[in-house]
């Protein structure tokens, strides 16, 4: 209400100024502000207005859709359970109340919410003066006081009325200025994090639809310079997750937040999203969006540009510039998306799955670029560490990535595809670090092409550079376990022992279950002397995986070896050799445990046999401790020479 009109009613008013609560709240209503006592209690504008509403309404229940109507208004759309539960929750954590003991808001299941703490004006606050009653507007008050005055009368009424006009100015003048000065110093925003988008289709066959655009989103706004965007790898950890905002933000190490959910209603789908700051919980942005399927990718453009522009206009980054999406039909998105779903759970059959989806995708939509990179992944993985041929799959691999990067030359993660294989099969190392150097210019927000990199660089002895790049990747992806195990890897590779042991620490505080982790501390100990020790740590990484890894199962027999358990060592050379046969287990696995054995003709019958397949267990040959029993035999330098890899 105006508040000149407070003063100039033509009754006389009582108006109350604040409303007391509980155990020493007060809400003010003018500012709008909560108080305990003497301190100000920050709350947000939506919790803020949640709480007046209760308070105007106490011991009633207030129904989920009166809180939308009053707070968002009827006509918006937006993910009403979780904004209403972020809101609630918000009003909870300023009053100090618990949902499962509540003082305060009590949750009626199936209805809505209730006040049900004691509510009491705020004495001597709660009335303003009484004035006696005047009729007309404004204007006509002031002209019917200056026929009764004389002229000095008339002369101070209108210094008074002129000072208070100024002094109006004067008010307005210093909002506007705090208002820009607040959002002046505003912390810039230089990192964020997008958490799993929700699925509220009700239908849980929907879940990749959600996963998959929350992975495309995470792809675009990386491609923002200066922002760092976590990898879907970190972000996926709080998937359903309670954790407040703020404290998924300090485990994530970010600035801001995106959340939000989707919908699918036949041919319809519906995001709706909100940016975050993340130290405050403070809402920047919100919006909701509406679309035909088949515009699902211009969907997710805007939602990105949108994004962008927010955080450029108000925190002063810097937006990428993005291209005109292809339009695809909805079963061809559909097929990619499941391909990225089965892609991101990383078993063979998964993969498999991947594959079969990517190129559904690709026989209805022959220039749809994305699926040719998802398949070019898949089949990279497949090749690497699968059951599937590696020359064939890598092949194929190949195929894929220059075809992706054919029809769309902005993509990056083909150009990831074209370095592993050259790094990997191809023993190529110009043309890696060549197309590893043009993914990280094309998304230097890429993890994956940072965590792949440090590889390469490692492989070929540029231990330091390595180092850096593997910590650019835990910093984009610092929940990822393989980033964080292969961290502690390349300070192994550097020598520099203490280091490894560290991150190795720190790694599995966040999961001990996690094979690699205890297979890189096998290596540690057995670099430092601790044979039992590294055997046990060996022993519990091949528990982990199931037995069925054949890579930690050479480590385990290598170290059996060298540590005196010979005869353990050679049963499982003879199961290994059993296993080549059949296609399971590869020569280089079978070169290092003979090597071990001290068995060195054997060990490089073996090995050429592995440089022959093209086996990637080779790439590791110029640094890596499964080599080191032969590492002063010519032969071995020979081979290393005859790779390519520099000296």
């Amino acid at each position: 209400m105006n508040a000149w009109w407070v003063v100039m009613s033509s009754q006389p008013v009582g108006v109350r100024k604040s409303i007391r609560f509980g155990e020493g709240f007060q809400l003010e209503l003018r500012p709008r502000r909560l108080r305990q006592g003497s301190r100000v209690l920050k709350l947000e504008r939506i919790p803020l207005e949640l709480l007046i509403l209760f308070l105007e309404r106490p011991a009633e229940i207030v129904t989920r859709d009166e809180i939308v109507s009053r707070i968002w208004g009827k006509d918006i759309f937006l993910d009403a359970d979780n904004s209403i539960r972020g809101a609630i929750r918000k009003v909870r954590q300023a009053l100090k109340d618990d949902s499962e003991h509540p003082r305060f808001i009590q949750t009626i299941t199936g209805q809505g919410y209730r006040f049900i703490a004691p509510i009491s004006a705020a004495q001597d606050e709660d009335l303003v003066a009484t004035i006696p009653p005047l009729t007309g507007s404004p204007q006509q008050h002031a002209r019917l006081a200056d026929d009764h005055a004389g002229p000095s009368q008339r002369f101070g009424r209108w210094v008074l009325l002129g000072a208070i006009g100024f002094s109006a100015l004067l008010v307005m003048a210093v909002i506007a200025f705090w208002s820009r000065s607040r959002t002046a110093i505003a912390p810039t925003i230089r990192s964020l994090a997008v958490l799993p988008l929700k699925n509220l289709s009700g239908d849980p066959t929907q879940d990749y639809l959600a996963d998959g655009i929350t992975e495309e989103l995470i792809g675009r706004l990386a491609g923002i310079r200066d922002l760092r965007v976590i990898s879907r790898t970190s972000v996926m950890h709080f998937n359903q997750t309670k954790l407040l905002v703020p404290e998924i933000a300090r485990q994530l190490g970010v600035d801001a937040i995106v959340e939000g959910s989707v919908i699918r209603d036949g041919n319809l789908i519906r995001i709706h999203a909100q940016l975050i700051r993340a130290a405050t919980d403070e809402h920047i942005w919100a919006n909701q969006y509406q679309r035909q399927y088949e515009d699902v990718l211009a969907l997710e453009d805007d939602l990105t540009r949108n994004i962008a522009q927010q955080i450029e206009v108000n925190l002063q980054t810097q937006q990428a510039g993005s291209t005109s999406p292809h339009q695809v039909d909805p079963a061809t998105y559909e097929d990619y998306l499941k391909g990225r779903y089965y892609f991101n759970q990383r078993t063979p059959t998964a993969v498999n799955k991947s594959i079969a989806s990517f190129t559904q995708a690709i026989t209805r939509d022959p220039k749809f670029a994305l699926a040719y990179s998802g398949l070019a992944d898949a089949y990279a993985l497949l090749g690497y560490r699968g059951a599937y041929p590696s020359t064939e799959a890598l092949s194929q691999a190949k195929k894929a990535a220059w075809k992706a990067i054919e029809l769309d030359s902005n993509l990056a993660e083909p150009h990831i595809s074209l370095a592993f294989i050259a790094e990997t099969y191809e023993w190529d190392w110009a043309s890696s670090e060549r197309e590893y150097k043009r993914a990280l210019e094309l998304n230097p927000n890429d993890s994956r092409a940072h965590h792949f990199f440090a590889s390469y660089l490692t492989y070929v002895g540029r231990f330091d550079e390595g180092i850096a790049e593997e910590k650019r990747a835990r910093e984009l992806d610092p929940l990822s376990l393989p980033v964080n195990t292969a961290l502690a890897g390349r300070f192994l590779a550097a020598g520099r022992s203490q280091e490894a042991l560290s991150q190795v620490r720190a790694t599995l505080d966040l999961d001990s279950s996690f094979a690699p982790v205890h297979q890189t501390l096998g290596w540690i100990y057995l670099k430092g002397g601790k044979s039992e020790e590294a055997v046990e740590e060996f022993r519990r990484a091949v528990k982990l995986s199931g037995a069925n890894d054949i890579y930690l199962r050479s480590d385990l027999a290598f170290a059996c070896a060298v540590t005196g358990k010979r005869d353990e060592a050679k049963k499982a050379l003879a199961d290994f050799k059993s296993l080549h046969l059949k296609g399971l287990a590869p020569s280089g696995s079978i070169a290092i445990v003979y090597g071990a054995l001290g068995e060195k003709d054997e060990a490089f019958a073996w090995l050429e046999q592995a440089y022959q397949e093209r086996d990637p267990e080779l790439t590791y040959i110029k640094v890596g401790r499964r080599f080191d029993p032969l590492r002063n035999d010519p032969r071995l330098q020979r081979l290393v020479h005859r790779m390519g890899l520099p000296d």
